[in-house]
Formats: C-alpha cells, sequence, structure tokens
C-alpha cells in the first residue's frame, strides 16, 4: 500500500498558471490510484468546488489549499487542518485581494503570520541558501509542528545534492521535509499548452519564453508508486505527505451557510412578519374578503416556508423591491418567483398565480430542499442604486456578487495561441474573421483551405490544435450581473472577497454552479434596458402629453395593440422584436395576453427541437384537432391546444399521466434545465412511457410526449417567467401603438440595448407617422426630446447621445449654457460653453450647427479657425458685459457643398442614422441595370421565382435550435429583406457573408402566409458600390444584434470611439486609407 499523497496541485484557476481542470486532475488521480490530492491554486480557491465534485464523482479526496507568495519572498502552500483555519485562510487570501486589486494577491509575512492557527504551511524553496535559511526560521516561528519544507524534483545537474541539502538545511530547523511533484497539469501531452499559456501570460512568443518558462518538462500527475521510488532516498518526505493529508480533515461540505436574518417588526420572528405582511396585502388587495382558493394557497406556501426556512430570503426580496419603489425605481420579478401567491400579493411579481393555475413546486419544494430563486429586474441606468444600497444594508463583509468565469472561446483562443506562437497578425486577423460569434467549435481544415492558405504548414495546425485545447479554459473571474449572495456573518469566513474591476463592487471567488452545490442562497438584482425604457415612456407621457398612466394600468386587452402584433410591426419591442419572433407572428396570431407567454415561450430551443412548434400552428389554424386520450390530460393542456410547451406543464402530465410524485416531477424538470444538455432526460423514459401505458395511454402518445418533454432538454421555459416577460412586451406594444413618438424617443435614451439600430428606430417611426429632426445646437439636449407640433403625434428631437464621441458632461454643458439664449456662432458655442475644441468638431461632424446656416463643411471651416482655449481677455471682456463678441472676424469662404451621398455617408458616421436618405437609395441606377430587385416588391412578387435583392447587412444569425442554418436580414431604401443560407450554401460563401457590409442575395422566393424569405444559393459582395456612394471607404458596420462578429454583444460601458477627422475630398488618384468602421447598434438574442 502506497502512503504517498500529492499535495501541490495547481489547476488551470490559477489563471494562465495550470493546463488542466480540476475534473481532469482528480479523473486522471483515480485512474492512477490516488487516495487524496492537495489543490492548491496560486492566491486562489477558485477551483476547490470542482475539485470537491471531482471528490464525490471519484473518491479521491481533495484537500483544499491555496499556494501564497509574501512580498518578503516567503512561496507557500497553505492548507486549513479544520473548519476554523478554512475561515482563517479565506480571510488572508481577502485581505491580499483587497490590497492587489483584480487578480492580484500582494501579502505581507505577518499577514501571513497573524492568520496561521491550524494552517499547514509548506515552504517551497529554490536552492538550500542563506535565503531559504531564514525562510525555514521564520515558518517553524509561525506555523510549528504545522511547519513543512518540499522537495521536488527540477530535472538539473545536481539535483540529487540540491534535494539533500535542502532535507538536511530543513531538519537544522526542526522543519519536516516533505515530498511533493509540483503539478500543473494531469498528462505529459498537455506540456505545448502549459508553454501557450506561459507566453499568454507573460505577454510574449513561445520563442522568446526563456527562463520565464515553467521549468522541466515532467510537471504531469504521477502514480504514487511512481513518486515513491523517485523519493526512495526521502522515505520521511514521503511519509509526511500522507501525515499532512491525515491532519487536513477539513471538507468543502462542512461550510454551513447561514442567511441573514431579517428582523422586520419587533418581537416578531421572519416568518410570523412575512405571515401578517401576507395577510395584510391579502386584504388590500381583496376588500371584499380574500377568496377560498387564495386563502387555500397562502396557508400553503406560508407552511412550506416555514418548514424550510426561507422566510428571511423572502423578507429581503421585498425589502429590496419595496426600496426600489421608495425610489421611483421600475422593476419586476419574474422567473419561477412568479409562480408563488406570497410573492404576488407582497408585490415582488406581477402574475397572479391563482388566475394562470402556475405550481408553487416549480419554486420551493418540500423534498428539494434547494434554496429558492427570485430573480428582480430593475432598470438598467439605475440599478447600480439598488447593488449600493444592499452593500450598505447588509455591510460590505457579508454581501458580495457571485463570480463569472470568463472562458476562452474559438476568437480568443485563436487570436491567443496565434500570437504565442509568432503567426503574424494578420493571419489570425483572417482565421477569427472565420469564426462565428462566441462559437466554441475552433476552425475547420475546411474554412482554412478558403484563405487559400496551407492548411499543412506546421504552425498553422499546431496553433489550430491548441487552440481547440484552449477552449474553456478560464481567463479571469468577472463579476456576475447582479447574483448577491448575503450572509448572517462574515462572509470572508466562508470564501474570499476580492473587489471587482468596477468602482465599489465585489465578488466572492465562486460562480453560480459553485454557490449551487454548498447551497448558498442568491438574491439576483439583475438590469433590464426595457424597463428603463418604459420608465422614461411614462414620464414622456406624464411631463410631455399629462398622461399618468404605469405598468399596472395596462392590464386589459386592447383589440388595436393586437392588430399591430398580428401585422408583425413589433420593432424596437419587448421580446417579439426578433426575426424568429416576426415571422411567427402573423402565423400565431395573438388575440390575448396568454396568447403573447405561449409566444414568448414557443419561439425557443426547447419547444422548437421537441417539435411542439408545428403540431400548435396546426392546431391554431383549425388544420388538426387537439388530442386528450383521458379528461385528467385536458385539463393539463386544454390551453395551450394539446401541446406541453411549459416546464409546469410537463411536470404536470408526469404527475397525472404517468404517477409521478411532485418530488420525482420535479427531479424531471430539473433534467430538463435550462441550457442543460440533453441526456439528462432520457433515464426518466421507461417510468414516463411505461407509467403513461400502465394507466391506459397509447404508446405511440407516450413515445411523443416524451420526446416533447425531452425538447425542453434545451432550453425548457417554466410558464411564470413567459407571463412575467409577456407583461412587459405588452405594454412596450401599447405604448408603440398608441403613442410611437415616445415610444422612438425613449427607445433611443435607451440605447444601447434591443435587436435595431438607431437608424432602423427612427426608419420606423417615420413610417408610423413620426417626424424626427436633426440634431440641432440650438435645440437639442443629451437626451432626445418631444417637441410641439399641429398634428396628433409630436416631433422627436434627436438628442446629442446620438453624436459619435461625444461626451455626456459637454453635451450637458452646452444644453446649460445655452439656456434661453441661443447660440449665434461656431466661436459662441466654444466660448460659452466652455468645451475642449474636439466636441466643437464633432458637433460639425453631426451637422449640429445647421440651425445657425453653417453646414457641415462651413462648421468644420470655422472649427479650424479656433484656438486651443478661449483667450482671457476676450472671457472677461464677455463676462463683464454679459454678451459675446468674436476674438476675430474671418473672412467668408466660399467651399464647394458636398454631394448628396456624401452627406448621407457622414450622417451615418457621426450618428449611426441619417434624416436624408438611406445608402442604397443612390446605388438604385445601378442596382436596377443589373435586374436587382427592392426588398419592398417581394410581396407583389409570386412564389417560387427566381430573385436576386441588394442592401446592407443588419443582422446575422445561425440560432443554436437551426443545426447550422443562417438566417441574414438586409436593408435597402424600401424596407427590409430575410435570407436563409442552408450550411453547405454557408460554407461555400462564408468569406462574403462573415465579411461584407452590402451584399446581393440570389435565390428563391418563398411566401408562407404573410412570412416571405430567400432561399439564398448565392451571396455577393457588393462593398465596392457602396464606398462609390461618397468616394471614400465606407462600411455600414453591424453592431450587437449580429451573431456573425458579437454572439452576445461587446461591453456598452466602454465604447471606443475614433479620433476626429476633417471631411476633405481626397485628391484624384490617392488611396484612402481604411475609415473608422461605424458601428450600427442592434441586439441578437439566441
Amino acid at each position: 500500500m502506497t502512503a504517498y499523497v500529492e499535495l501541490q496541485v495547481m489547476s488551470h484557476f490559477s489563471f494562465l498558471r495550470g493546463a488542466s481542470s480540476p475534473e481532469e486532475l482528480f479523473a486522471t488521480a483515480a485512474l492512477q490510484g490516488h487516495s487524496a490530492l492537495g489543490l492548491a491554486d496560486w492566491g486562489s480557491v477558485a477551483g476547490v468546488v470542482r475539485g470537491w465534485d471531482g471528490q464525490k464523482t471519484t473518491g479521491v479526496r481533495m484537500i483544499p489549499g491555496a499556494r501564497v507568495r509574501a512580498t518578503e519572498g516567503h512561496d507557500l502552500l497553505l492548507y486549513p487542518q479544520n473548519r476554523a483555519a478554512w475561515s482563517r485562510l479565506t480571510r488572508l487570501l481577502s485581505i491580499g485581494k483587497a490590497r492587489g486589486g483584480k487578480g492580484c494577491c500582494i501579502l505581507g509575512w505577518a499577514d501571513i503570520v497573524h492568520h496561521a492557527e491550524d494552517l499547514v504551511g509548506i515552504l517551497l524553496p529554490d536552492l538550500p541558501d542563506e535565503r531559504t535559511a531564514g525562510q525555514l526560521a521564520d515558518i517553524a516561528a509561525a506555523f510549528g509542528t504545522g511547519a513543512y519544507c518540499a522537495l521536488s524534483f527540477r530535472r538539473r545537474p545536481d539535483d540529487a545534492i540540491r534535494l539533500y541539502e535542502l532535507a538536511a538545511l530543513a531538519g537544522r530547523h526542526g522543519v519536516r521535509a516533505v515530498a511533493t511533484g509540483d503539478v500543473l497539469y494531469h498528462s505529459p501531452e498537455v506540456r505545448p499548452l502549459q508553454d501557450v499559456v506561459t507566453a499568454i501570460r507573460e505577454k510574449t512568443t513561445v520563442d522568446a519564453l526563456g527562463y520565464r518558462r515553467e521549468r522541466f518538462m515532467d510537471r504531469h500527475l504521477k502514480t504514487p508508486a511512481e513518486m515513491e521510488r523517485r523519493f526512495q532516498a526521502f522515505p520521511d518526505a514521503v511519509q509526511a505527505s500522507a501525515d499532512i493529508a491525515r491532519a487536513c480533515t477539513f471538507d468543502l461540505g462542512e461550510i454551513q451557510y447561514q442567511y441573514p436574518y431579517e428582523q422586520v417588526m419587533a418581537g416578531r420572528t421572519a416568518q410570523e412578519a412575512l405571515a401578517e405582511m401576507t395577510e395584510e396585502a391579502a386584504a388590500a388587495k381583496f376588500p371584499d374578503g380574500v377568496p377560498q382558493r387564495y386563502r387555500d394557497q397562502i396557508a400553503h406556501e406560508l407552511h412550506l416556508i416555514e418548514q424550510l426556512d426561507y422566510a428571511p430570503y423572502f423578507l429581503t426580496v421585498n425589502s429590496i423591491v419595496a426600496e426600489s419603489r421608495r425610489r421611483g425605481i421600475l422593476c419586476q420579478g419574474r422567473g419561477s418567483a412568479a409562480n408563488s401567491c406570497v410573492c404576488y400579493l407582497l408585490g415582488i411579481t406581477s402574475i397572479d398565480p391563482i388566475q394562470h393555475e402556475l405550481l408553487f413546486e416549480r419554486f420551493v419544494s418540500g423534498e428539494r430542499k434547494e434554496p429558492p430563486d427570485i430573480d428582480v429586474d430593475f432598470e438598467h441606468e439605475r440599478r447600480e442604486e439598488i447593488i449600493q444600497w444592499i452593500y450598505e444594508t447588509y455591510g460590505r463583509d457579508r454581501s458580495a456578487l457571485t463570480a463569472v468565469v470568463t472562458r476562452y472561446r474559438t476568437r480568443g483562443a485563436v487570436s491567443e495561441v496565434g500570437k504565442a506562437l509568432g503567426l503574424p497578425r494578420d493571419l489570425t486577423k483572417m482565421l477569427t474573421g472565420l469564426v462565428w460569434g462566441w462559437s466554441m467549435d475552433g476552425i475547420s481544415d475546411d474554412q482554412i483551405e478558403s484563405l487559400n492558405i496551407n492548411a499543412q504548414d506546421h504552425r498553422l495546425k499546431l496553433t489550430l490544435r491548441l487552440a481547440r485545447q484552449l477552449i474553456g479554459t478560464p481567463r479571469h473571474l468577472s463579476q456576475h450581473p447582479g447574483g448577491f449572495v448575503l450572509t448572517q456573518d462574515r462572509l470572508d469566513d466562508l470564501v474570499p472577497i476580492a473587489p471587482a474591476r468596477m468602482e465599489d463592487r465585489q465578488i466572492i471567488e465562486w460562480d453560480k454552479d459553485d454557490i449551487d452545490a454548498l447551497k448558498f442562497m442568491k438574491v439576483d438584482v439583475l438590469g433590464l434596458g426595457m424597463l428603463g425604457c418604459m420608465n422614461r415612456a411614462f414620464n414622456f407621457l406624464e411631463q410631455d402629453k399629462g398622461i399618468k398612466i404605469s405598468m399596472a394600468d395596462l392590464q386589459d386587452d386592447d383589440p388595436e395593440v393586437y392588430k399591430m402584433i398580428q401585422r408583425a410591426d413589433t420593432l424596437g419591442v419587448f421580446q417579439i422584436e426578433s426575426r424568429a419572433q416576426m415571422s411567427m407572428l402573423p402565423r400565431m396570431k395573438p388575440k390575448q395576453f396568454y396568447d403573447l407567454v405561449i409566444e414568448v415561450a414557443i419561439v425557443r430551443p426547447g419547444p422548437i427541437q421537441g417539435d411542439m412548434v408545428h403540431p400548435y400552428l396546426r392546431r391554431r389554424e383549425g388544420k388538426e384537432k387537439p388530442e386528450y386520450p383521458k379528461p385528467e390530460l385536458r385539463a393539463v393542456l386544454e390551453k395551450t391546444l394539446g401541446v406541453p410547451l411549459f416546464q409546469e406543464q410537463a411536470m404536470k402530465v408526469a404527475i397525472v399521466g404517468a404517477g409521478f410524485t411532485a418530488v420525482e416531477a420535479d427531479q424531471l424538470r430539473r433534467a430538463m434545465a435550462t441550457f442543460k444538455l440533453t441526456g439528462g432526460v432520457s433515464h426518466f423514459y421507461d417510468k414516463l412511457v411505461n407509467g403513461m401505458i400502465d394507466r391506459g395511454y397509447p404508446k405511440d402518445f407516450a413515445e411523443r410526449t416524451f420526446k416533447q418533454i425531452e425538447g425542453f432538454g434545451s432550453y425548457g421555459f417554466p410558464e411564470s417567467h413567459a407571463a412575467s416577460f409577456a407583461k412587459i412586451a405588452y405594454a412596450s406594444c401599447w405604448v408603440k401603438h398608441h403613442h410611437p413618438d415616445v415610444f422612438c424617443a425613449a427607445l433611443l435614451n435607451a440605447q444601447p440595448m434591443g435587436f435595431y439600430s438607431p437608424a432602423q428606430i427612427v426608419q420606423d417611426a417615420c413610417k408610423h407617422g413620426v417626424e424626427v429632426r436633426p440634431v440641432s445646437i440650438n435645440h437639442s439636449h443629451w437626451d432626445c426630446t418631444l417637441e410641439p407640433t399641429r398634428g396628433r403625434l409630436m416631433a422627436v428631437r434627436l438628442g446629442f447621445r446620438q453624436v459619435r464621441g461625444l461626451a455626456n458632461i459637454h453635451g450637458a454643458q452646452i444644453a446649460v449654457a445655452r439656456g434661453d439664449m441661443p447660440y449665434g456662432s461656431v466661436e459662441e458655442v466654444w466660448r460659452r460653453a466652455d468645451v475642449p475644441r474636439t466636441t466643437i468638431e464633432r458637433l460639425a461632424e453631426a451637422d449640429a450647427f445647421h440651425c445657425i446656416a453653417e453646414d457641415r463643411r462651413q462648421g468644420l471651416w470655422k472649427v479650424k479657425g479656433l484656438g486651443e482655449a478661449p483667450l482671457p481677455l476676450f472671457a472677461a471682456a464677455d463676462a463683464r458685459e454679459a454678451r459675446f463678441s468674436p476674438e476675430g472676424r474671418e473672412p467668408d469662404v466660399a467651399l464647394a457643398p458636398l454631394t448628396a451621398g456624401r452627406e448621407v455617408v457622414e450622417d451615418y458616421r457621426s450618428l449611426q442614422l441619417s434624416l436624408r436618405g438611406h445608402p442604397i437609395s443612390f446605388l438604385r441606377g445601378e442596382l436596377d441595370a443589373m435586374r436587382i430587385v427592392r426588398c419592398a416588391d417581394l410581396a407583389t412578387i409570386r412564389d417560387g421565382r427566381n430573385v436576386e435583392v441588394a442592401g446592407v447587412v443588419l443582422v446575422r444569425q445561425r440560432p443554436g435550435s437551426a443545426k447550422g442554418v443562417l438566417f441574414i436580414t438586409i436593408e435597402d431604401e424600401t424596407g427590409i429583406a430575410n435570407g436563409i443560407l442552408w450550411p453547405n450554401r454557408f460554407e461555400i460563401y462564408r468569406r462574403q457573408v462573415m465579411s461584407a457590409s452590402m451584399i446581393a442575395m440570389r435565390g428563391r422566393l418563398q411566401k408562407e402566409g404573410e412570412v416571405i424569405h430567400i432561399i439564398c444559393d448565392r451571396i455577393t459582395n457588393h462593398d465596392d458600390m457602396l464606398r462609390s456612394i461618397s468616394r471614400t471607404s465606407f462600411a455600414v458596420a453591424p453592431g450587437r444584434g449580429d451573431g456573425a462578429h458579437n454572439g452576445g454583444g461587446p461591453n456598452p460601458r466602454d465604447p471606443s470611439f475614433p479620433r476626429g477627422r476633417t471631411l476633405a475630398s481626397p485628391p484624384f488618384g490617392t488611396v484612402q486609407e481604411q475609415e473608422e468602421i461605424l458601428r450600427i447598434r442592434s441586439h441578437d438574442f439566441h
């Protein structure tokens, strides 16, 4: 029986130091016969929960610890022997992280000494010299019998002598030697990847790494027998590893999470307070007496909440929602919490679970004993106020956000590995240009050949192979959008707290899955852009139209709003604005609120892959009759025409049809859980199908039901979640239908969000009869505003926020300095508003001086005449006389006006939209000559004809449920056209699809009712035509909604704006430099 225990293992949660995951390390350890493994990542315990999962899967015990380096040079492995020591370790790491900032841990030796009680400290020495002797003396004094000195082979000359002298030196200081393997990866084949991650960390190439490379080749996990053979000269060092493993009894399962106790009413427990608040809310809701169904449901829920001791959690969420309402911040609960009558009555959610017959067990179940999850959406801009309120209320040592592990995807992996292996930048750019969105698939050989590159080049092949290995490796920890962990006692006793990159934010080192495994409770404080947009719309209605209305007032179905929805006139509204939703709306023809709930839920990968969409549509259109073999199933499925569209229905079908208990049905729901790989549901096959057959259901019906439920494994939607979203969707449709002017202004002010770019939002508003007015130095404010007109609708005045590169503070200065006195000249704006010259240049590029008779070119010419700062003498004279006098008189210069096409191009560059026209309108003559039809003409062309349309690319999408099919939307001056590319066609035209800004699509026209598509068989790149409009390089770059480039979108808080440019025409015959690409923002919901 071997005694050796490996105590020096680093996983890839050391972020670009280790190269293997905890799961790989524990699986290998089990195969090699290890009994335990010490996992000590660099200044972090981010990987220990994955290691704990590995322990439960493989039976190899995990000894959790961390590796730290003191500023004085001591390099140590720290292992807690018991629960109290774990808290000392997490506090120590929290101190280091607070000092070091994101990604760093700075600790002094005094910090380590202060927290050393019951910790095992293993010194990692270099050479047996005086420095090591001093460090040995330090750890002997600090850790006593818990002090050890590591012996590791280095594969260098005189290695045996070095180890012998280190062991002797340690002995002289009363420190016991321990054998370690210094493991960085699980298998020798991972060594090249280790060098690559080291090169990425050191920001250099593998060729130039030199001595910064991790030393010696032999850093993989070895069998205990092999390690004992290597250390046969040091039997006590081998025995010491086993002794340490025996002493360190702490297991991660010992962490006892304690939710904060909420004292809401003096002398009342949390449960009593919750019961009283619910009773009061119910009495207020039903002044004539609470109906019996509600009474029964409230009693049932309160009993379960008491049984599981969840009352403080409900009170926390209630206090957050109450604070939000007090501050006038729009918020709404969603997710499975909407199944709760208590949440509904307290105002946390707005969905009545009794009316919708929702299952409380989907939210909280007595047998499941897992924490409930209430998601509350807040308007995006003001969510930070609530986050800071939570920090202040619960204290920074008892509250933090959970982490998100940012991992490498294909594009980042290819780019970083290419850099590390020294590939030319233009080559890696070409390679990453082929990658679809946030793909995790790597790059295929066929794609390489499409670039006419030698696919057999050794370095290129190595790059692609290592990039595939790097995909999924953690890059760093970032913060969860709003998942808070709150505790009664100190949170840093359980897990280290680290500062986040954002000011006044802090995170723990574990992500959502980790805290679920440890049964921590999480409160989700999420931002929803559409709530901010709706709040703006309600404010506009009150201020500019005198109409006071809120989300709660929009409960009754308005037939006119549903007529608009049936026409798929839903650009910009919540949830039902995407390409797939717009195609579904004319077929679904929603007439009431519940139809909208189904619409939100049905266009999801789960129902699509479960083959529920087509049967539902056929039944809705009357082409097929719903079948209910038994009356009890009719009660469950009647409202969705016999097709189980929601998770709750799948659970009820299992209960009434196959005799599942509520607990088993919930296990089935967990197997269907969102985003998990399908496969978890399959082992319920026998129980569900046989159970239904035993109860007299036909076998084919039972199997079809199972297949539909299995589809939920990809993405099943809870009905409560769909209902919460449908509520916001209906409210946004109501505003768009009755007040398109308000909707346009509110949506522009809420950017960046949603699916569409400002250009499309403005065009859509114009189609609805709204007048949109340009940015003006004398009329605009920072936000878009409403201005009176003679008609029913008001005009939307574009705000300074539309001007690219203009800072909010400078836009506000210009509006404040203007007051009631309009500006008379470019120089006057500069002097009175006291803004930088670049700000004036941005405004001139956006043609904001048109109201003072300065066109775009004249405005820029006048900007050139301004100095770097106003002269103090003139400023003093202006202040004294309270009026403006120019510094000098410039002679008037006649400048050649810009062509109409150039004006439109410059509008797009500076504002992302143009009120003058569409770029394609200037190419219509050429396109007609090429027999390319207008997008609007497709409605009059018969089905099945071959056609060709051209336009700028708006959005490209490849939803996961579409099995590689590409959906592409283009736009010309008359409207939009939707194309479909089958996977084989996409591979042929990948370069054109991925890189072109303007394309022509040729193919067969397909019409199904009001839904029109082109099944493309050819794509042509027409970027040259687009550039010809203004004789400069011009690209309408698709934005956040475009799956090809974003798939999730960039960080909207970090917009990179281009530097200033001069709008002179290029001299004849010169080669234009590539202009900045214009970002047309849109959004993509996969």
